[in-house]
């Protein structure tokens, strides 16, 4: 697993998730190019992963769907639904106002659903 930055680490807060992927290189190159997280591999069946405020992994699986709903965070909702398109994501939910900000949900290539909102209304 990768090493945990110990100032992002927060009482009772979300520290790892774990996806089941059918194409572990193919998760890998989507979720570089949407959000530049970075991956360490460990044997071809698991690879972990890094961002700036999330880590995780991708273990070889059939993926399931539905179960829980992972939301990030952008400062720039549109660029990032953007990114999320041209590394061939499908939005299932176009940009949408909410009581908090905006928000879109859309599935990469493996079938999960993710969301991203923006606390920005502009």
């Amino acid at each position: 697993m990768t090493e945990i930055n110990s100032q992002k680490l927060k009482h009772e807060q979300v520290q790892y998730i774990e996806f089941l992927s059918k194409d572990i290189v193919q998760a890998k190159n989507f979720y570089i190019k949407c959000f530049g997280w970075e991956f360490t591999d460990y044997g071809t069946e698991y690879t972990s992963f890094s961002g700036d405020y999330v880590d995780g992994g991708f273990t070889y699986g059939d993926p399931v769907n539905g179960t829980i709903l992972v939301v990030l965070y952008s400062e720039d909702i549109e660029a990032t639904q953007s990114k999320v398109i041209d590394a061939g994501g499908t939005i299932v939910k176009d940009i949408f106002n909410f009581p908090g900000g905006k928000r879109f949900q859309f599935t990469d290539l493996d079938g999960y659903e993710l969301a991203v909102w923006s606390d920005l209304l502009t």
